[in-house]
């Protein structure tokens, strides 16, 4: 076997490869690089499945980030059970041909259950009285305790929320580093997230995105040289790349206007009510899964959303299946922005009305995506103060309720999950083999000079097992 290293680099672009990314560059000038074609809906959880399994959306069953569970009629999102990916994953296949294959997956999604040896993944704990304690899930347990012995804590208010940045990726980078020189897996899934952070916020071509281009590709080329030094060979992909947006779409707003949504006015504001409404959208980015109740509620909410400015396709369940995304846990239809648009999931028509999750960080609560979460709401006078007071409350164990993220989606910055309009700014394949049939590169030269990220298994698979 052949040791090889496969780091999800999310955002990272052709272009922003040739331009600002010189150490994944020589990388690439050792071995491969291409434009690498993506699925729909361009999100983690899809891309991520379909890197692992070959397969589409409609296949593998991760048709988003989230999405309605038949079971439940519930919104789902960033669920991180592998039971929930179906086909073949790369580890399993690798295993099946070698007994003595071993993987390390660090922070790569669907990550709890997985047939790997070595696993970390962010995972808070939940205790009854209410409070969230930040930590990380690992098997065996521990690897995660040699992970913070090592490291520290994993800062995870550097991962999600408004002071995601650059410190979460270090550490994910560092436990790689510990993970490739300890343990030396035959293969090594690394996860850096940090791209969507600046390119969500400002958007890709702002010069704070721009630096953090130049981090990330610092992270990475470290990575390359303990790869090198282990004699590991190395996979740099991407799930999709970040588009620049400027305009707000709120359909379930629409569909609420026209009488098909329906919400429960509580206490703690208004809930979207799922079991009442006849259409809904759960929102992810540019793509939104509506959920009918019956074909003609279906039909009705076509023609509406159709109509909405910023829409640019909606999708029935025929073409669906032509576009790989059909399956029972998709919306009965699928809406695609335009250019510049994004989806979000605002149900509630009066601001004061919106729930009291709607201004924290809350990514299973809402029914949807929502990238305000990486912001602080510029209304609030001290926010840093506002904060304090809140952490404070905790300290002394009282509930408190951390209302600090705005409800002004003009703020975002920059968006993905529909196609790219130039595959310049899709996800990139890099290698540090080249193209070719002979053992241990990357896979035969692709046809039109785009890899399927479909084929992304089988390459690496190619690369473990030389020959």
């Amino acid at each position: 076997m052949q040791p090889v290293l496969l780091l999800d680099v999310v955002g990272l672009t052709p272009r922003l490869l040739r331009e600002h990314a010189p150490r994944l560059a020589r990388l690439a000038s050792r071995g491969a690089r291409a434009p690498m074609d993506g699925v729909l809906p361009a999100v983690t959880c899809s891309a991520q499945a379909t890197l692992l399994t070959g397969l589409s959306p409609s296949e593998h069953g991760a048709v988003g980030n989230g999405w309605l569970d038949p079971a439940t009629l519930e919104p789902a999102l960033w669920r991180q059970s592998n039971r929930l990916v179906s086909g073949g994953k790369l580890y399993e296949l690798a295993r099946e041909r070698d007994p003595e294959f071993t993987c390390a997956k660090l922070f790569w999604w669907f990550n709890q259950g997985a047939a790997v040896d070595w696993s970390v993944t962010p995972k808070p704990y939940y205790p009854a009285d209410g409070r969230k304690i930040l930590d990380v899930y690992s098997r065996p347990a521990s690897f995660g305790d040699e992970l913070k012995a090592a490291l520290g804590p994993f800062p995870f208010f550097d991962f999600w929320g408004p002071r995601a940045g650059l410190a979460s990726s270090r550490w994910i980078a560092d436990a790689a580093r510990l993970a490739l020189e300890r343990h030396r897996p035959a293969l090594t899934l690394v996860y850096l997230p940090h791209l969507d952070y600046s390119h969500q916020r400002y958007g890709p071509n702002d010069p704070r995105s721009i630096q953090a281009v130049r981090e990330v590709d610092q992270l990475a080329g470290e990575l390359i040289e303990v790869a090198d030094s282990v004699g590991a060979e190395v996979v740099a992909v991407s799930e999709y790349g970040i588009a620049e947006v400027d305009r707000p779409v709120h359909l379930n707003r629409a569909l609420r206007e026209a009488g098909l949504l329906e919400v429960r006015d509580g206490p703690a504001g208004e809930l979207l009510d799922v079991f009442a409404s006849r259409a809904f959208a759960l929102a992810d980015h540019q793509v939104a899964h509506v959920y009918a109740r019956s074909p003609e509620d279906a039909r009705v909410a076509r023609r509406l959303l159709e109509e909405v400015p910023g829409v640019g396709r909606v999708l029935d369940e025929g073409e669906q299946v032509a576009a790989g995304l059909r399956h029972p846990r998709s919306g009965q239809l699928v809406a695609v922005a335009e250019e510049r648009a994004w989806f979000t999931y605002y149900y509630w028509l009066d601001g004061e009305r919106a729930p009291d999750f709607a201004r924290t960080v809350d990514i299973h609560r809402k029914p949807g995506y929502d990238p305000c979460e990486l912001f602080l709401d510029p209304k609030i006078a001290l926010p840093k103060l506002r904060i304090a007071s809140r952490l404070l409350r905790k300290v002394l164990g009282f509930r408190y309720l951390m209302d600090v993220v705005p409800l002004d989606a003009s703020l975002v910055g920059g968006s993905h999950g529909r196609p790219p309009d130039d595959p310049e700014d899709g996800p990139v394949f890099i290698a540090s083999r080249p193209f070719g049939e002979g053992g241990g590169d990357c896979g035969p030269e692709p046809e039109g000079g785009r890899v399927p990220m479909a084929s992304v298994r089988d390459r690496v698979l190619g690369m473990v097992f030389p020959g």
